[in-house]
This record gives C-alpha cells, structure tokens and sequence, in this order.
C-alpha cells in the first residue's frame, strides 16, 4: 500500500474551474480500479482546520496498490492531464502509513499498520467530523492551535484541507522525528486542553489518526518543495525514481 498526497493550485482566473473538477475528477478516480480509497478536497489558508478557503488550492488524497499503480496514473490519467494544463503549481508527496486510529467516512483507508520503531521524519493526519450542534466550540480553538503548532519545536509544515469548509476537516502535518509529534500533541498544555475539550464535549461524530513515513515529495507548492531537505526529492530524476 501507498498513499499519495498532491495539492495543486490553480491561477486565480481558474478558480471556477478548480471547483468544477471537485464533481468531474470524481469519475476517472472512480474507475482507478488499483486505488482503494480517495478524497477530492479544497484547502484552508493557514495550514491546518481553517474555516476560510483558499479556493486557488485543492487537494487529492489517494491509497494505491502500490507506488507503480500511483506512478501510472500520475503519468498517464485524465486528472494528470488536467492539472498539468490549467494548475499554476502541482506538489506531491507518498507516504507509506505506520500507525492508525479511527475511522474516515466508516472505512480503515489504511489498515492497521502499528510499527513502532520507525526512526526519521513522520507525516500526521487528523481528520474529523463535526458535530452540527458543536461547530462553534470547535471554530473557537481552531485558530489557537494552528499558531501553537506552528511554534512547536520539530515542526516542518503542515496543510489544512477537507471535503467541505465546516464539517469535514483534516490537517496533515510534517515533523522532524516521533518526539517531536508526541511533545506536541501530550506535552503542550494548550493542545492537551483542546483535546479534553473534543471529548468532554463531543465535538466529533467521527475521527481518525494516522501517521505515515514521508517516502518521496516533489514538485512545488508557493514556489518550493515544504518538504525540501528532510524527505527525498525526485523532481529532477527519471520515471525510475519512483520505482526504487
């Protein structure tokens, strides 16, 4: 198994574009009988839940059989096709999951890996449903823990995306090493306050953790690769990359 995530921005003029492949990239990904699971989503602002759009970024989070299966559909598919003509930017990363929690839309997307002594960079992904009677305590400490991340010690970068603005959230997010994670998200007071908060007052009907090993990441998003210097860079090698 692999799982690709690519995030893509499209001019400003496009935007009405962008959000017309929301519904017409359904179909092709449909028919991708070697991909097991996979949303079509836009992007927040600031890096992680953001109840503004950044309606010029949009994202596709795939699982594949494996890193053939995502190669060829990168090279050769109706979506590749049509983001190489109307996106501006395209950046990609694989990833290869090693623990998971939670569910997402009822499904395990990436089984039940539980490796645990994986040494290097690590990618985390938060994904939740939204209680409807609980959006306004969630929106309130969205913002406070976008900034505290962000500060933490091992942070790399992170992006905010969803299949909707305010109900459907995910932050994936890119730290140095497993420690890094761990002081973050049990050892800072403000983020183990929220979390309390997600349980004592039901803010979710659905959610899942995952953390995965960053394998390869290229292309640019803003003008640079957010992952350049800690994980493996293709950009500039041949298709053979991705198969070693």
């Amino acid at each position: 198994m692999i799982v690709s995530l690519t995030i893509v921005r499209y001019p400003k003029a496009f935007v009405p574009l962008a959000l017309m492949a929301m519904a017409i990239l359904r179909l092709p990904l449909y028919f991708q009988r070697k991909c097991s699971f996979y949303k079509l989503m836009g992007s927040g602002k600031n890096g992680t839940f953001d109840f503004h759009p950044d309606w010029q970024q949009w994202a596709l989070l795939a699982v594949w059989e494996d890193e053939e299966s995502f190669h060829a559909f990168d090279q050769n598919s109706f979506i590749s096709k049509w983001w190489k003509k109307l996106t501006a930017e395209k950046w990609t990363v694989l990833l290869e999951p090693i623990q998971t929690h939670g569910k997402w839309d009822k499904q395990e997307p990436f089984g039940q890996p539980n490796l645990t002594d994986y040494v290097g960079p690590v990618a985390v992904l938060t994904r939740a449903t939204i209680n409807l009677n609980r959006l306004k305590n969630f929106w309130q400490n969205a913002a406070k823990i976008a900034s505290i991340m962000a500060a933490a010690p091992g942070y790399i970068t992170s992006m905010g995306v969803g299949e909707d603005p305010f109900r459907h959230q995910a932050t994936i997010s890119f730290w140095k090493d497993l420690e890094a994670v761990k002081n973050f998200a049990y050892r800072s007071p403000q983020h183990v306050e929220v979390i309390k908060k997600t349980r004592s007052e039901n803010w979710y009907s659905e959610e899942l953790f995952a953390r995965f090993i960053p394998l390869k990441a290229w292309g640019t998003l803003r003008g640079k690769n957010p992952l350049a210097g800690f994980v493996k860079d293709v950009s500039a090698k041949s298709d053979a990359s991705f198969t070693g």
